[in-house]
């Protein structure tokens, strides 16, 4: 018997292209995934968020997949929902179009970065199955990314100094019970390593926790070569800011000569960047870049180097550089020492010392490159593939709608206060 078709509702404040990062980027190929497979997606995001970071960018048509309908949170004046809704903790503005479109008669809503939405108010609004993906720390950390006081990655709880460190407003609601009443509307939160399932957990999450690693799409086969010029290269992909580590490479490149380091991405961290470049030739920055040319930048790059100093919850870009064949050199820290441990597909470090060593390695040892690169290759297909992903996730899915269709067959009115059906 076939199973049917299923309903979603994806809930995320950034959607391309109106984003900054890479989790936009993985609800936009997720969301694809499920219509490619015949289920129906709905997406809510919030063009004003964007256009108060980003308010010199005009609206581009909201083309998508044919089977996604797109909901845009828009105002005339941006500034005031979005700053009440992250102030309040809840929809404020955005409630009666926010409940409108999630009371619909959705199988699942997944929760995704929505942060300047209302939550966690708006985690309990609607009333289908449930779930939340931890692309960040928001559910432990007002700045979202545990890298306290702009400095170094968080060891020890001081959330209110550190949030008005970064010139931020402290929300009141965060030393409230409004967010553990809300997650306890959702279903299953899902981790996407086995660093950030453990993390939140230690940080007091006591919510059904999942892991389910995120995914890449597989390169096209027909991608360009030779975009790097005739020196060889090594490649940083990704947002540009202070917790990223983009420094440390422009350190190990003020004496590492005998290749160029190329920089892809923005960010407001770009311009010191660019200042402690200064002089060296070899290290070019390219801003963003479009998905054909990255494509090409991963698979002509000797690595790609992560120096993330902050606790990343998965590596993306370090995923999507092993999917072209390309070893990767990471900082061993959260995530990405989970991902170098378990693929064998790169070079690790903690110094910068380490990290020239590493450069140097596979610069004077190209078999080492390949066969780094052909491990990389191996476990995106058995780990991080689109199949491998949606599998798992529809699998969760209909466990947990099974759980709920049995729970109410059996006793209604305890369901309804297990399962938060009609909260």
């Amino acid at each position: 018997m076939l199973e049917r078709p299923l309903r979603f509702c994806m809930v995320t404040t950034f959607y391309p292209p109106y984003h900054f990062g890479g989790d936009a980027v993985f609800v936009q190929r997720l969301s694809r995934a499920l219509a490619d497979e015949g289920h129906h997606v709905e997406v809510v995001h919030s063009l004003d968020a964007y256009h108060l970071l980003q308010p010199e960018r005009r609206d581009a048509p909201l083309q998508d997949h044919p089977g996604i309908t797109r909901h845009a949170l828009r105002s005339a004046h941006p500034r005031l929902p979005t700053l009440l809704a992250h102030q309040l903790g809840r929809p404020a503005l955005y409630t009666r179009r926010l409940r409108e479109i999630l009371e619909r008669d959705h199988d699942v809503i997944h929760y995704h970065n929505v942060s300047l939405m209302g939550a966690p108010g708006a985690l309990r609004l609607g009333r289908a199955l449930k779930l939340y993906t931890a692309h960040e720390y928001w559910l432990v950390c007002p700045t979202h990314v545990l890298f306290a006081f702009n400095r170094e990655a968080c060891t020890q709880k001081r959330c209110l100094a550190c949030t008005v460190h970064y010139g931020r407003a402290p929300q009141v609601w965060r030393y409230s019970g409004l967010l553990q009443r809300a997650l306890e509307q959702v279903d299953c939160l899902l981790m996407p390593s086995r660093f950030a399932l453990e993390r939140h957990r230690a940080d007091g999450i006591e919510r059904p926790l999942a892991l389910l690693p995120h995914f890449v799409p597989q390169p096209a086969e027909e991608a360009a070569r030779g975009v790097g010029g005739e020196r060889p290269f090594f490649l940083y992909a990704g947002r540009l800011e202070k917790l990223k580590g983009v420094q440390d490479l422009i350190r190990v490149f003020e004496s590492e000569r005998r290749a160029d380091l190329l920089i892809a991405g923005d960010g407001s961290f770009r311009p010191a960047l660019e200042a402690a470049a200064r002089g060296l030739d070899h290290v070019r920055f390219l801003g963003r870049v479009d998905s054909a040319r990255l494509d090409a930048l991963y698979r002509n790059a000797l690595a790609l180097l992560v120096p993330s100093l902050c606790y990343e919850t998965f590596g993306l870009t370090a995923a999507e550089a092993m999917s072209h064949g390309t070893p990767v050199i990471v900082r061993r820290i959260g995530a990405l020492r989970e991902m170098l441990d378990q693929s064998g597909a790169g070079l690790g470090f903690d110094t910068l010392e380490e990290c020239r060593d590493a450069i140097g390695r596979l610069l004077s040892d190209l078999a080492l490159r390949d066969s780094l690169g052909r491990r990389g290759q191996a476990t995106v297909r058995s780990e991080w593939s689109r199949p491998v992903h949606v599998a798992r996730y529809l699998r969760l899915v209909r466990s947990l709608l099974a759980v709920r269709s049995q729970a109410l067959e059996q006793s209604p009115r305890a369901a309804q206060a297990v399962l938060g059906v009609g909260a």
